[in-house]
Order: C-alpha cells, then structure tokens, then sequence
C-alpha cells in the first residue's frame, strides 16, 4: 500500500445501534390491500409494493435474532482501508491482496441498495482460488461516495465523476493497470472507467448501464428488448426519478425510519432478483438483508446513498457522447431478471468492444450474491481470454 491508504476496521457504533432498535420496536404496522389468494392467511404478494407479513417477520428476527457485532466481525475478517483519493476525500474499500504472483489488480463495484456485503462470499475466493488453474486477483472493493464508511460529498456527484475517483483509488494502491468489474451503478460508473480511464485494460459489466448514444431499434429483436425494457421502467423505476430529482424530501421519511429503510430496500430485492413471481419473498437470508440494511442505517448514509441520482442527472444522464465508443475489451454477463436487462448484442456493441458474452440460465440483479458461482465462473472466463 501507499501513503495515501490508512488501514480501517469497522466499527459497531453501539449509540447508532440502540438508536435503531428503539425506532424498530416502536414501529407500529398499517393497513394492507385484501388479497384474494390469501384466503384466511396473511397476504404474500409483492405487488403493491414491500409485503407486510414478510416486514413483520424481518422486524421480529431483527429484534429477537440478528447480531450486527457478529456481523462486523465477519466483514473484518477482510482486510480493510481508508484511501485519500484528493483533497482529503476518503474512500472506504476492502482491499485483499492475493498470495499468488500472476494475480491482476480487480476493482468490484457495488451499487444502490447494495454493499459491499454482495461480494462478503466471494472475495477469498477471487484472491486465492480453489482451483490453481483459474485466474488470481488483487481485490479491491471500495463502498460507493456517501455510502458505508466512504466519505459523503458536499454535494451530489455523478457516476462519471465517480468514475475518475475510482480510477484515483487504483492509483493510489500502487494498480497502473487493473480489470474492472460492476453491476447496477458499478456497471454505469464502469462505463466512463472505460471511456476515461488510461488504467483500466478490461471491463466486467453484469448489467446494462451506460448506453450508446444510438439506441434506435433496427430488428424484432431489438423491439422486443425496448418493449420489455419500457415495461420494466414503468413499474420498477419510479424510485429512480424520486432520488434523481428530491432525495432530500425522502431523505426526512427514511432517516428517522428503520423500518422504511427496510422496506424500501427489501421491495428492490424482490422486484429485481430471480423469483417466479408476486408471492416470493427476497431470495436472500435475513441475516443477509439486514447486515445490507444495517450498513445504511449505522453509517447514517441512506441520505447521501440517494445523491448519486441527483448527480446522474445533473451530469446529464447515462448515455455514451455521441461519437465515442468503449473501446477496452469488454465481458458481459447477462442475467435474465436483471433492472439493468442488456439488449441484443448488435446493439451493445455499438457502444463497447464486446469480446465475451454470456446469457446467463438464472439470476437477477444482485448477480454475484444470488448466483456466485455463475458469477465467478463467468468473470473467470472473461479473463482467461483475455
């Protein structure tokens, strides 16, 4: 490591902890729209939004069963830092050196309502294989600005910005070359590493982010994506232009409130992961669920984690500049429930170097932690054929 890079543990905060658990038994539940299905039982659909009787249950294993210091203790197991990436601007990472000789620098970005607790499993494993055949690395996962333990901006900041202090924090570590890989915001910031970066020799994109400037549709095919990728905006993304245009005034509902925090969080994980339908809860444990949530809450950072869609739109949206084009050997793993759903290939590649791409047979959004063995397996080929 550099100067610029402080090793960091994270701490328990027991005030912040006590803080939330007052507010989360305080919580007082409301009335539900009837459901048809139910018969006598209490409702399980997903469709008008977060599912009472599965917030009910989460709150009583939050209250009776879930242990942040253990949960601590386990994200401390992996070495962490604390990077100036400029002008005293710190960003939080985990940052794991692989004992391996041909390992290669990779950066893993997270995104909104995540963490880096999606990459809590996976980690060791991408440093130091089982398999001594696959590919090593270098990991370093940093938590987003205004997110965790990174620092929060004055101001809102957008994914290209966030992009050139990623390419910092690489630096800062001694990387002039490293492989980077995202989903969510990590696959948009991904996109101007790609156009911005000197550092970066190849993307890892599990999501489609940045665009290419020409989207129009030239085949059935590529109607067929716009048409489902419309349907999609229209009854998963309203949060999107709720944080994009007046986070603050979500942020007076959602600082005081755990239980919304919980809520707002745990609809996405539904809506947005690899589940049949209106009745499946989350496919993730509560232990998981809440260390994602508690990360938020502890850090008091839901506020500032919202200003990255402020900053989006304030430096202009997510499309690639007209005439430009990712020219770094780029992989994609395509999940086929995914927020972000990648179009045909044709069109992709009209804004990226794709040289690998895989359609994947299950999983969602929340790739690497809902499917991290196709995950891995994937982002293992990419950088075989590299």
């Amino acid at each position: 490591m550099t100067a610029a890079a402080t090793p960091f543990e994270i701490p328990v905060n027991p005030l912040e902890m006590a803080l939330v658990r007052q507010r989360v038994g305080a919580f007082r539940f409301f009335e539900e729209p009837v459901d048809p299905d139910a018969g006598d039982g209490p409702s399980r659909s997903w469709k008008h939004g977060a599912n009472r009787d599965y917030m009910e249950r989460l709150r009583t294993y939050w209250l009776d069963h879930y242990d942040w210091p253990a949960a601590v203790a386990r994200l401390n197991r992996h070495p962490h830092v604390r990077v100036d990436v400029g002008d005293g601007f710190h960003l939080h990472a985990i940052y794991r050196r692989s004992p391996r000789a041909d390992a290669r620098p990779l950066l893993i970005a997270h995104g909104w309502p995540g963490s880096i607790v999606e990459f809590d499993a996976i980690i060791d494993r991408l440093a130091d294989p089982e398999d001594p055949s696959a590919p090593a690395f270098h990991v370093v996962a940093p938590s987003l600005p205004g997110y965790g333990w990174s620092d929060r901006p004055k101001a809102p900041l957008g994914p290209r910005a966030i992009a050139g202090l990623y390419d910092t924090l690489m630096g800062c570590l001694g990387h002039d070359r490293y492989i980077y890989q995202g989903g969510d915001w990590g696959c948009v910031i991904g996109g101007w590493v790609g156009l911005d970066s000197a550092r970066v020799e190849a993307l890892h994109i599990s999501g489609f982010g940045l665009r290419p400037a020409d989207m129009h549709p030239e085949t059935p095919e590529d109607v067929a994506w716009l048409q489902k990728a419309v349907a999609i905006r229209e009854t998963e993304t309203a949060y999107l232009q709720l944080q994009g245009t007046k986070p603050q005034s979500l942020g007076f509902a959602m600082m005081d409130s755990p239980m919304g925090v919980a809520a707002w969080f745990s609809e996405k994980f539904v809506g947005w992961s690899d589940v049949p339908g209106d009745y499946d809860d989350p496919p993730f444990d509560f232990d998981t669920m809440l260390t994602n949530i508690m990360i938020y809450l502890t850090t008091r950072s839901f506020l500032t984690a919202t200003w990255l869609y402020r900053g989006m739109f304030l430096e202009g949206g997510f499309a690639i500049p007209a005439g430009r084009r990712i020219a770094v050997p780029t992989g994609v793993a395509s999940f086929p429930r995914d927020l972000l759903l990648f179009p045909p290939r044709p069109m992709v590649e009209r804004g990226y170097n794709v040289v690998h791409w895989t359609d994947m047979p299950r999983g969602g959004h929340f790739a690497s932690l809902e499917e991290p063995e196709l995950f891995l397996a994937d982002l293992r080929d990419f950088v075989r054929g590299l």
